[in-house]
């Protein structure tokens, strides 16, 4: 197959998904949505920066003047990304022309779009006849599509188009059927990246090595936040307000965060909060050498979520072992069966947050059983090799209709 995918080149989900297609003998060409080096293994490799793409890379609140005008860190995050809702479908235009003339260089036999906005947006320009797959992440209906009546009408557009819908959760397939996804078309539900590589997590190489982690990790027990900022969908604030309340009953507990090192508002709460001693802000991890066995270490797993799907790290803690914590939502409980594999709790509230993390780090037992039951559950439904198998079937079956 020739395919082409349009996604965010710099994102480990999408690279992963990438990987798969070159080592079975697949033509892959990528139109990437922010500029990065060209991943490896393409026939061809191009960037449409849609929605301000190529201003990626900018911090937000990075100077001062701009954190006081719009109310602090967070709120000139959430700011901006309103402001990308309203300006972001306007340049569309531009964008699908060029994206049709190089449909036109690389006539692929199917195009697949990793999420609505704005690759799917975008790939909603596909003719008529030519096979488009469009996947749905964690945010997509539930947060970005209603960002302005611009973003609902174009979540829609992309739906009527779509010939075959992919989604990480059951939910999203169901709420796709009210933006205009008919309910006639194939679906299938598989993790965004794919899955998980268990092979390569229970592999000697994961072996600790000297020096692997930016600090030596404590002889106490952990507890890992890997979701980094992502304004509207994760409460970190609330998070770290919860880290007094279980240091009151876990005294020794020490709280990693890769992905929030330099991060200016995470920074504010350590100081506020007077929790530097027991809270290690890192930059983002490797994540075989790094991240996995940080997950094989730690107790608990947390990610306090209003807007989800089932992220990566998600699925990488359940089959590390790592007892998960996360917010109370629908796509949450596909996975999470409280008290049996890992607890829900408001992530909007640091004391429900706070309870299920205690509850994690003082039962053994729970941790214990929840180990044994998530590695039969990534084993059946998040397997990298067995899910992108499934896709290459579902990419087939689009092809010949």
């Amino acid at each position: 197959m020739r395919l082409l995918f349009i996604a965010d080149g710099r994102s480990p989900t999408a690279l992963q998904w990438l990987k798969y297609w070159p080592e079975k003998g697949h033509e892959v060409h990528l139109i990437s949505t922010y500029p990065c080096t060209t991943p490896s293994g393409l026939a061809s490799f191009h960037v449409l920066p849609v929605a301000f793409g190529r201003m990626a890379g900018s911090q937000a609140g990075s100077h001062a003047h701009s954190v006081r005008r719009w109310g602090g860190v967070r709120g000139l995050r959430n700011r901006l990304l309103s402001l990308r809702y309203w300006l972001g479908p306007l340049g569309l235009p531009v964008y699908r022309s060029q994206f049709l003339r190089l449909l036109k260089e690389i006539r692929p036999d199917l195009v697949h779009a990793l999420r609505i906005p704005f690759e799917g947006m975008l790939a909603a320009a596909t003719p008529p006849g030519l096979p488009l797959a469009v996947s749905i992440w964690g945010n997509d209906l539930t947060l970005h599509a209603r960002g302005s009546f611009l973003m609902a009408r174009l979540t829609c557009e992309t739906l009527r188009r779509t010939d075959g819908l992919l989604a990480d959760t059951a939910r999203d397939i169901r709420l796709a059927a009210e933006w205009g996804f008919s309910a006639e078309k194939p679906t299938l539900i598989i993790p965004g990246a794919g899955g998980i590589r268990t092979d390569q997590i229970s592999a000697p190489a994961l072996e600790q090595e000297s020096g692997v982690f930016p600090q030596e990790l404590p002889h106490a027990p952990i507890v890992v936040n890997a979701r980094g900022q992502r304004p509207g969908s994760l409460r970190q604030d609330v998070f770290f307000q919860a880290i007094p309340l279980v240091l009151e009953k876990v005294p020794q507990a020490f709280f990693i965060c890769p992905s929030l090192g330099g991060d200016a508002e995470s920074e504010r709460w350590v100081e506020t909060l007077g929790i530097r001693p027991h809270t290690f802000l890192w930059p983002r991890l490797a994540q075989q050498t790094q991240l996995w066995k940080l997950l094989q270490a730690a107790q608990v797993f947390v990610s306090p979520c209003l807007h989800d799907g089932t992220p990566n790290s998600l699925l990488e803690a359940m089959a590390c072992g790592c007892f998960p914590v996360v917010g109370d939502i629908a796509s949450m409980r596909e996975w999470i069966q409280p008290g049996v594999n890992g607890l829900l709790a408001d992530a909007a509230s640091p004391r429900s947050l706070a309870e299920a993390v205690i509850k994690g780090l003082q039962d053994p037992q729970l941790r214990s059983t929840a180990k044994k039951e998530n590695a039969r559950i990534i084993a059946e439904r998040a397997d990298y090799r067995r899910c992108m198998a499934m896709v290459e079937a579902f990419y087939s079956k689009l092809i010949a209709v």
